[in-house]
């Protein structure tokens, strides 16, 4: 049996002139948080509404559960648009009600299930209140709750935490967990990398209309590392600079006293250890450290470079 719940084959669209997506192979495995990346234009947007069957691809298939995607399957699909949709006059039960309702739940299980969230997020108050009382971050923790009320086996994220303050963005983060514990597979798309770090296991990455990079965030990660270290020592810094001889090149050096820190990259066939070897009898190491690329310095570097 297949661990990947959604797969994208060759996927292509265009309007008129303009390529939205240029041959797009994409597959999220089951279970797992998936970053789908790119800036703005890039094509994320036009492939997310295709997942949802707003809009067909000119070429190509989609997988679900590995066979064909039905239209029946968006009943399994549970989507946050990045601009919210709610109905501003509507009261906020009355609206929660209506939209379960569409997800497929009968009136009394739409109800118990509301129930539950809006207890769980402390809104009891807010049932009867018209959305357009709510703050942009209130009617943003309505809007997740019918998204997630019909207990969707894919989740689709665009941007969840605009405008969330730090308490409600990491309520929300710790649902999205939750969710994805019970079962539930997540594609998000954000613009923020430090929420990729933190949540996502793997990613693609698209730009002008191509898939330009995917693979996990760990392998990601590796993949960029440039072999670089930074290390606090007490002792001398010219022995120190002398020890690491040509098995490294020092990128930047700062010293007080005798309290030093450098940054460094090991060259060759060289090892962390055998700098470590030939340094330690010049000082006392108080920390060495691998300084591994960030998410968002790997986003800014490959998108450059296309």
């Amino acid at each position: 049996m297949s661990n990947t719940l959604f797969e994208a084959q060759s996927i292509s669209k265009k309007y008129g002139d303009f390529v939205a997506l240029d041959n797009i192979n994409i597959s999220v495995p089951k279970g797992s948080i998936f970053g789908l990346l790119g800036p703005n234009g890039a094509g994320k947007t036009t492939f997310i509404r295709i997942i949802n069957q707003i809009t067909l691809p000119d070429t190509g298939n989609l997988l679900f559960n590995g066979r064909e995607f039905l239209t029946k399957d968006i009943e399994k699909i549970g989507y946050l648009p990045e601009e919210r949709g709610l109905y501003k006059k509507m009261q906020v039960g009355e609206q929660c009600l209506y939209l379960a309702q569409l997800r497929g739940l009968d009136k009394v299980e739409a109800k118990k299930r509301l129930r539950f969230w809006f207890e769980k997020f402390g809104i009891q108050g807010w049932w009867n209140k018209k959305v357009e009382e709510l703050s942009k971050g209130m009617a943003q923790k309505v809007q997740f709750v019918v998204t997630v009320i019909h207990e969707p086996e894919l989740l689709i994220l665009d941007e969840p935490f605009t405008g969330f303050d730090p308490v409600n963005a990491s309520l929300i983060r710790d649902e999205i967990l939750e969710i994805r514990k019970k079962g539930a597979t997540i594609i998000f798309s954000t613009h923020r990398m430090e929420t990729v770090e933190d949540l996502c296991d793997s990613i693609a990455l698209i730009n002008k209309s191509k898939k330009i990079l995917d693979g996990t965030v760990s392998e990601i990660r590796k993949q960029y590392k440039t072999n670089t270290f930074r290390i606090e020592f007490i002792g001398n810094l010219v022995n120190f600079t002398n020890a690491i001889w040509a098995g490294a090149e020092l990128l930047d050096k700062k010293q007080d006293g005798d309290h030093c820190t450098v940054t460094l990259k090991i060259l060759g066939q060289n090892s962390p250890n055998s700098l470590i070897a030939n340094v330690l009898p010049t000082c006392q190491i108080i920390s060495f450290n691998e300084i591994v690329p960030t998410m968002s310095d790997i986003f800014i570097k490959t998108v450059q470079a296309d």
